[in-house]
């Protein structure tokens, strides 16, 4: 699939090598439109991209995934310097703009694509997703909600989607955004 290598709102590149100062993640938190959104706009975020990825199929299309049968959830690449984006912000971005606890769905969004996911690129990451998960767990419970099912694993290969859902909601300012939070702060 060709794939526009400029970010529509900040005009930097969505496709690597980036430069070695910077470091990335993936996190899956409903639909991706509003999450890529979420992330964009925070100081020492270099650039996003949305794409697939957790799943089988290889270079699947929107169409695929919406099938419920490539196992691939919507993500967003998230490429920021670690010097100016600590790792720990990201992270509460992540807990507090959707709901962890729903399983395969965000709000009216239903199906494995929706499910919530941090998909780690080195071992430091995947310690620090964990402690914030379940640290945001204990307080998840004392506001009475139930358990997180957010998957944390090292990221499986990345498959970039449709220019068209690049930034979309830039593009699309009066576009979908199904994302809500708990309203229990991470931090």
């Amino acid at each position: 699939m060709p794939v526009v290598d400029r970010h529509f709102v900040t005009g930097r590149p969505i496709v690597g090598p980036f430069a070695d100062n910077l470091e990335s993640i993936t996190f899956g938190m409903g639909c991706f439109w509003g999450a890529e959104r979420r992330f964009w706009k925070l100081d020492g975020v270099f650039t996003t991209a949305v794409g697939y990825s957790g799943g089988t199929t290889r270079h699947a299309t929107y169409q695929d995934v919406c099938t419920g049968l490539t196992g691939h959830a919507e993500v967003v690449l998230v490429v920021y310097d670690p010097a100016a984006a600590a790792f720990e912000r990201l992270l509460r971005v992540f807990w507090e703009s959707h709901d962890p606890t729903q399983g395969m769905r965000q709000g009216n969004d239903r199906g494995t694509q929706y499910r919530s996911v941090i998909f780690t690129h080195d071992e430091r990451q995947s310690r620090e997703a964990t402690a914030s998960r379940d640290a945001y767990q204990e307080k998840l419970m004392q506001a009475g909600l139930g358990p997180i099912t957010t998957e944390i694993r090292p990221a499986p290969e990345f498959f970039y989607a449709e220019e068209y859902h690049q930034q979309y909601l830039a593009k699309n300012p009066n576009g979908y955004c199904g994302l809500d939070g708990t309203g229990v702060r991470a931090a």
